[in-house]
């Protein structure tokens, strides 16, 4: 495949609180972002790479994003430390083509909630419960060679009510253990970019070592790649087409 064809990825990371808990190291020895860029990487059609809260402006540089086809956002317990001006800078390539994935307690990012607009409420539960993932939408191009459903051993649970927008498709559905029901793959579309939210993968359980879920997110990079990027340009003056009388 030519160079001009492959999907170009970032994935971020905030990676902080990761490497100092032994018991995430012992799931994800290298961060979450390694081990999804890894099997992101295993795909011809795809090059991914990486960049963390702590990299040269938050691994959100101008050039990095000017060079980004779809970026995947993984953050946790440092939300708020992400600089507004940087927030602000992925909104803008997102509406003019950028894709952009949304991974498990990213919906509380800034990012996520200034692209739709609301509060990214939910409700959640750590109990080392199963997750049963059902495909709600067999025929989205996310769920492409996906099964009716499958078995996560254990997650965290999110439920019900989902501060969100209705969203363009409702991809997947999870249940989990203790009762509860979530919306946990859902699309958006902003401008010309388009945005994939995908629940499973607390830090430390193996929901990224899961087939199911790799093929998912590689589905969804695909998807989310930009069909048309459109210039960083003011608002243009237009010639009239017809005589005006």
């Amino acid at each position: 495949m030519s160079k001009e064809n492959v999907i170009k990825v970032l994935v971020w990371n905030e990676y902080l609180d990761e490497q100092k808990r032994p018991e995430v190291a012992s799931v994800y020895p290298e961060g979450l972002h390694k081990t999804i860029a890894a099997f992101l990487n295993d795909d011809k059609e795809i090059s991914a790479s990486v960049s963390v809260i702590s990299d040269s402006e938050q691994g959100l540089t101008e050039e990095l994003l000017d060079n980004t086809d779809v970026l995947l956002w993984w953050g946790h317990t440092h939300h708020d430390e992400v600089q507004d001006h940087l927030v602000r800078r992925i909104i803008d390539r997102v509406q003019r083509g950028m894709g952009i994935i949304f991974l498990h307690s990213a919906h509380k990012s800034k990012p996520f909630m200034g692209l739709l607009g609301t509060s990214g409420y939910l409700g959640w539960r750590e109990a080392d419960e199963k997750s049963r993932v059902w495909t709600a939408a067999p025929a989205h191009p996310i769920a492409a060679g996906i099964p009716q459903q499958f078995l996560l051993e254990k997650e965290e649970m999110y439920s019900e009510p989902f501060g969100i927008p209705e969203p363009d498709a409702t991809v997947f559905i999870s249940w989990f253990e203790g009762g509860n029901v979530f919306r946990s793959g859902v699309t958006f579309q902003r401008e010309y970019g388009r945005i994939f939210y995908f629940q499973p993968g607390h830090e430390t359980f193996p929901s990224y070592h899961n087939t199911h879920v790799q093929k998912i997110i590689n589905n969804a990079v695909k998807w989310a790649r930009p069909t048309i990027r459109v210039n960083p340009q003011e608002c243009p003056c237009m010639e009239a087409l017809e005589k005006i009388s």
